[in-house]
């Protein structure tokens, strides 16, 4: 099955469940050397004039370190058949699991970065910004101990939503 590009204003999704509820990978690197995690915190619109998606990576994370050295990540969603997958890469790390082995995904490698023949949809997106989060800029310290109990803040990282990839 191939894929079409689309323009934002078609995105056929609804952002607040696509990402809480459906999760989707983000995967950065090359074809020599990548990595994906899954994700169920970010966001989609608009800041600076441009679409924009919004991802959030603990530092402990080995996806992290590809995310720093590329210009570009994507953001992968499944269908529902593909949870035991989405699974695996959000509780295995890529240090020392093949993850596209052990969940049989197919990376491609004809965009800026890498994506998921098996994806529903893929959002590729180019570097804007990066920022860890910080602890005094909670305004609810209940959300920061929450969610940060020790102390392991993610690292926001905003992009540019360059292509947006559907299933035909």
């Amino acid at each position: 099955m191939a894929f079409r590009s689309i323009t934002p204003e078609e995105f056929p999704e609804n952002v607040f469940t696509l990402i809480n509820k459906d999760w989707m990978l983000i995967t950065a690197g090359t074809q020599a050397r990548h990595n994906t995690m899954t994700a169920s915190w970010g966001g989609l619109g608009e800041l600076w004039g441009k679409y924009v998606s919004t991802i959030y990576v603990r530092p402990q994370r080995y996806t992290l370190g590809f995310l720093e050295s590329s210009d570009c990540y994507s953001l992968c969603v499944f269908d529902e058949s593909y949870r035991p997958a989405l699974n695996l890469c959000g509780t295995r790390s890529g240090r020392d699991t093949d993850k596209e082995k052990e969940t049989g995904l197919t990376p491609c490698f004809d965009r800026p970065a890498p994506y998921y023949a098996q994806a529903r949809l893929v959002l590729l997106c180019r570097k804007l910004y990066h920022q860890d989060l910080q602890a005094g800029c909670f305004t609810d310290p209940a959300v920061l101990e929450r969610n940060y109990p020790t102390g392991d803040l993610h690292r926001m990282f905003i992009g540019e939503v360059t292509e947006i990839l559907v299933r035909e």
